[in-house]
């Protein structure tokens, strides 16, 4: 289990991306939940299986109840669970004891946490709380579940050496400049810039979207272990905070998705929200495209330069919850 990183905090959803009344599916850790938010904004989620005869409360629906709230009824004999799990039997009119165990969540402005049920070994990190008071929310993007365990996801995403590989044919990628790493524990900044490939004016005319990708992308990843990564860059009409979430959801899948934060100096960038979506969602998609594509079995027998963000991500892991200073070499 220490594959999936019991008692980390992991970030189920931004609430703008619950529906009132539409249960919705999610996994962490193992077991599978339903969580549906009432029509007086709480948020609840308990397990997915009715404890009749296992149907999937997910593909049930919502009927509303006294005081704004709601319960999740189940699909296959429409048995009514309020948020604590309870049901009312066929031919009576009391309520029974809780059938279920709630999932506990810690709600945080729009942000939806939980450690699974599990006892909480690191804190929540604050950053999406401050991002969120000084941006506005563009929108959330590429939310799917990737076959593949969250240690190699996670080493994906920090692999600084993969972007004119796998993210080469919508960047056109040719370099990737390297320039600092700041190991702080749990919590780390990664420096980087990438030559790209300019598109012709013919090519920006027919897809105007280009014309916002730069011929040198700035990156710098503020890396939360282990479930976030903030992709911050600044541009002429504004600045974007590019937030990839991981949650793992068995020992081998992972879900992961964006939450994109803008800061506008010119009104004219919050027009181009949907674009920068698109983008992110192709990121994704390409990601989990190179995931399917290796052999997990494979003994890395080279290394290549700037390898430092995978090392802290195998460091940390290797020694979750505690922090282990680097072996670096003098």
């Amino acid at each position: 289990m220490q594959s999936m990183l019991l008692g980390a905090p992991w970030l189920l959803a931004h609430k703008s991306m619950l529906a009132v009344n539409q249960p919705q599916k999610f996994s962490l850790s193992g077991t599978d939940y339903v969580m549906w938010k009432d029509p007086a904004g709480a948020i609840n989620a308990l397990p997915d299986a009715c404890p009749h005869m296992g149907a999937m409360l997910s593909a049930g629906w919502c009927e509303e109840s006294k005081g704004g709230t709601s319960n999740v009824v189940c699909p296959f004999h429409a048995l009514k669970f309020d948020a604590k799990g309870c049901t009312v039997l066929p031919g009576t009119s009391k309520k029974t004891l809780p059938q279920m165990k709630p999932l506990e969540l810690i709600i945080q402005g729009d942000f939806i946490w939980s450690y699974g049920g599990y006892k909480p070994k690191v804190p929540i990190p604050k950053v999406l709380n401050q991002i969120a008071e000084t941006y506005y929310f563009v929108g959330y993007t590429a939310d799917r579940s990737v076959e593949t365990d969250l240690l190699t996801m996670l080493l994906n995403m920090h692999d600084y050496n993969h972007q004119n590989g796998t993210h080469r044919d919508l960047f056109r990628i040719t370099d990737v400049e390297f320039h600092q790493f700041i190991d702080k524990g749990h919590h780390s900044h990664a420096f980087f810039e990438t030559a790209t490939v300019p598109y012709s004016l013919a090519d920006k005319l027919k897809k105007p979207d280009l014309f916002l990708l730069p011929t040198t992308i700035k990156a710098h990843l503020e890396n939360h272990f282990p479930s976030l990564v903030i992709f911050h860059t600044e541009m002429p009409l504004g600045k974007v905070a590019q937030c990839h979430l991981f949650v793992p959801e068995t020992q081998n899948s992972t879900r992961v998705y964006i939450l994109l934060f803008g800061q506008a100096k010119h009104p004219v960038f919050k027009l181009f929200g949907g674009s920068y979506l698109k983008f992110a969602k192709i990121v994704v998609e390409q990601d989990a495209d190179i995931l399917g594509k290796i052999y997990q079995d494979t003994t890395q027998k080279i290394k290549l330069n700037n390898e430092v963000g995978m090392d802290w991500v195998r460091r940390n892991f290797e020694s979750f919850p505690n922090i282990v200073k680097p072996n670096l070499s003098k």
